[in-house]
């Protein structure tokens, strides 16, 4: 056939319809994952009513407030409660008193749950293994009353100990009434309500490890505590990295109960707290300003150090909270 044919002889073929308009991403993940959208959405709900919206009540901060008054009928008073919070004595001895709980416990507490799950991770038998792990973590049910009513019968001046050293003619020794053991005995008492809580995390963590690691250690010639140090440790890096840095985060919020069933016992300038100094000062001295100032300073702190720490673990090689 002639070129000139082909040229004006019209085409036959059929035309492929024109494909229809794709849909949005965001639209077929919401067909996809709608069940699991379902039901994270009442916690969803839950955090915006208890966490978020309470969060624009920090504009009292900046206000002469009055819960008489309202929040729009209350004198604007700037930065005039934050002079206040820093030239407060009262303020940096509760803050001091925070932080070297944090510090000490951060020691002293925060390696125990790490420990407690390698150990129960070398036990051979898995109904001693479940066994242990639910008596450790019973106690995490335990209100805070309930745990230092258990340790005033332990170490209180009439407690199981005293009672102990007074029968057999020894010097009674005042723990519960101590302030110079305060420090210890809180953590004491962190370590005896929590750490079966931080154990299930890290034995989570060890569930992951593949065993083929092990087996080819020891086959080179690792023996346990090589294994440990080279296996074992490296997959619980990440978990320890992230809860250092909600630790870091919560700095700054040691607890209230725990302090406030105390505070009497030992004296403010011991017991007081961050927490339990914002209670005092704006519930019971009825000075919501000042008291929503303190809780909003700590509150930026906290933001900061677990920024920081996160830009920390992200220099070292870890993910810590979020990716970059």
């Amino acid at each position: 056939m002639p070129a000139a044919d082909l040229l004006t002889r019209p085409s036959t073929a059929v035309e492929t319809p024109v494909a229809p308009r794709r849909e949005k991403a965001w639209r077929r993940r919401l067909r996809r994952d709608w069940p699991l959208l379902a039901m994270v959405a009442p916690a969803i709900v839950l955090y915006l009513v208890f966490h978020y919206v309470p969060l624009l009540g920090n504009v009292i901060a900046f206000q002469n407030y009055s819960p008489y008054t309202g929040i729009l009928a209350s004198p604007f008073t700037g930065l005039y409660n934050f002079e206040r919070i820093f030239t407060d004595p009262g303020f940096w001895q509760a803050a001091l008193n925070t932080v070297t709980i944090t510090l000490f416990q951060l020691v002293f507490y925060f390696p125990i749950p790490i420990m407690l799950a390698l150990l129960l991770n070398s036990l051979l038998s898995a109904r001693l293994r479940m066994f242990v792990q639910s008596v450790v973590y019973l106690p995490h049910f335990f209100s805070w009353v309930l745990v230092i009513t258990l340790f005033q019968q332990m170490f209180g001046g009439t407690g199981a100990i005293n009672t102990f050293l007074r029968e057999h003619g020894a010097q009674t020794v005042d723990i519960m009434n101590n302030p110079d053991l305060f420090l210890g005995l809180v953590t004491l008492q962190s370590v005896w309500k929590d750490a079966g809580w931080g154990t299930i995390i890290f034995l989570a963590a060890l569930s992951t490890v593949d065993t083929s690691l092990y087996e080819a250690a020891a086959v080179d010639g690792a023996g346990r505590w090589r294994r440990l140090w080279h296996v074992t440790l490296p997959a619980l890096v990440p978990v320890i990295v992230l809860l250092l840095i909600m630790r870091l985060g919560d700095a700054l919020s040691v607890g209230f109960e725990q302090f406030l069933l105390q505070r009497d016992a030992v004296g403010a300038n011991t017991a007081e707290v961050l927490d339990t100094y914002v209670y005092f000062t704006g519930v019971v001295n009825n000075d919501w300003s000042y008291a929503a100032a303190a809780g909003l300073v700590k509150g930026v702190v906290g933001l900061l150090l677990v920024l920081g720490a996160n830009k920390l673990a992200h220099v070292f090689g870890q993910q810590g909270v979020y990716q970059k």
